[in-house]
């Protein structure tokens, strides 16, 4: 094995070690918002078909995980 396999690697496990952190962030911020919340955020989306809060929960993930890849990439 050669020292830029080696680098390679390096790279390949550091990208992925951080986007499990950045998953498990954005699932316990999901999670802290589903608890701050009135309502059961899951079932009004799944059995009551909201489609409002649908895209207000997707708006949030996608503007959480912005503020994760940036912080992880910087």
């Amino acid at each position: 094995m050669s020292l830029n396999e080696l680098i390679n690697y390096k790279y390949i496990v550091a990208s992925v070690l951080y986007s499990v952190i950045g998953i498990l962030i954005l699932l316990v911020a999901f999670w802290i918002i589903e608890k701050i919340t009135p309502e059961n955020l899951w079932k009004e989306i799944i059995e009551k078909h909201n489609i409002a809060l649908a895209i207000v929960c997707a708006s949030f993930m996608i503007a959480v995980a912005i503020i994760i890849s940036s912080a992880i990439h910087g």
